[in-house]
Formats: C-alpha cells, structure tokens, sequence
C-alpha cells in the first residue's frame, strides 16, 4: 500500500480495496499488518478495518483503546478515517 509515513495513503480507493481483501481474508487466515514504527499507519489502518467491519463508534478513541494510546497520529490520518465510512 502507498501509504507515506505520518499521513494517509495516496489512494483511498486503493487503500479501502487492500482493506477490504485484508478483512475477508483475516476470517479464515492470519494476516499481519504493520507500519515501520506500528503505532501510525498501522493503528489507522485498524480503525479503518473496524469501522468496515461495522464499528459504531469513534474508530480513533475505540483503536487508541483496544490497541494502542497513540494510535492514529496524525490529523492526516484523522481525516482520512471519515473517508473510510
């Protein structure tokens, strides 16, 4: 995924895609997902799996508190999270 360290991935439509596959995938196989540092990228990445998989809630304050405190680090990634809906 084109995803530049502290801000949202290049393609939303490209990033939402791999999501999705990632998603159906994790149903009957293990998948990793990781960024270089694992709290950024990777922690909105997360939020964006939850809120495709149905979340309700803040996906920021939801992934902050299942995974990590600072999870999601940048407003980029804030803003980008609202396009995932």
């Amino acid at each position: 995924m084109d995803w530049p360290d502290f801000r949202a991935p290049r393609s939303t439509q490209d990033a939402v895609q791999t999501l999705r596959d990632v998603l159906e995938r994790s149903a009957t196989e293990r998948v990793l997902l990781q960024c270089h540092g694992g709290v950024g990228r990777t922690g909105t990445a997360i939020a964006a799996l939850a809120l495709l998989d149905g979340l309700d809630e803040d996906p920021v304050r939801w992934v902050r508190s299942a995974y990590h405190p600072r999870a999601v680090e940048t407003v980029f990634q804030r803003r980008w999270l609202r396009k995932v809906r």
